[in-house]
């Protein structure tokens, strides 16, 4: 949709990779489309995923005991926070829709991912308390998980040797996303590609950008423990 603001954060190590490629379909569609889009890749940025205290620029409320979240939260409220979090919570500002692409490690997100979150994410600018949920600071906003798994989608069923895929999804989509206010739309997950032939693999690529072409008339999934647990 022609001047909606789209934010990819990338976090892979290979250009070539297929996560790679299922960033570039993403630009290239999301571009034709008339969408800004930008992308914050991650390992090319050398992006600092470390919580600490350089991310706080002025001085501690508290110099004797450091507690990250209490001075991440008060370094926010006097713009003391560094510019490489600055500029993140910038584009996650102006974007409609943030999309994030990587390789699912350990049922989880890559570290480098994970820091983005810690830091960016912050108290004051992503929730508060109260402030989280339907009523984060970030509700008007869509967010979607574009991830590759090595293992098979057979794996990942209820009865597979994974459990259930949207298992390891209620901490991300849930517990970070939803925690923050987006809306959520169903993720994009291409199954085994350690075990993928080629011509696979571009289908996998190639449902990515035929999705893509309605992305914006897709409803959220109902972001509660039954989505996850019970359907």
């Amino acid at each position: 949709m022609a001047g909606k603001k789209v934010l990819i954060i990338y976090a892979h190590q290979e250009p070539m990779s297929l996560n790679g490629s299922l960033k570039n379909v993403a630009v290239e569609e999301l571009s034709k489309q008339g969408c800004i889009v930008t992308v914050s890749d991650l390992y090319a940025m050398n992006f600092e995923p470390r919580a600490t205290r350089n991310d706080i620029t002025g001085a501690l409320s508290n110099p004797e005991v450091f507690r990250y979240g209490i001075e991440i939260y008060e370094a926010y409220k006097k713009t003391a926070l560094p510019s490489d979090i600055l500029e993140e919570q910038r584009k996650v500002k102006e974007a409609d829709l943030v999309i994030f692409q990587f390789p699912l490690y350990w049922f989880s997100v890559p570290a480098i991912l994970k820091g983005w979150m810690d830091r960016v994410l912050c108290q004051g600018f992503a929730f508060d308390i109260p402030g989280f949920y339907d009523s984060g600071f970030l509700k008007g906003k869509l967010a979607l998980l574009s991830l590759t798994t090595g293992g098979t989608a057979e794996m990942y069923t209820k009865a597979g040797v994974s459990g259930d895929f949207r298992y390891f999804l209620w901490p991300l989509q849930h517990g970070i996303l939803h925690f923050c206010g987006f809306k959520v739309l169903a993720p994009q997950i291409s199954f085994g590609i350690d075990i993928s032939s080629e011509e696979e693999r571009k289908v996998m690529v190639e449902s990515w950008a035929q999705r893509l072409k309605n992305i914006w008339k897709e409803e959220p999934i109902h972001c509660t423990p039954p989505w996850y647990f019970q359907e």
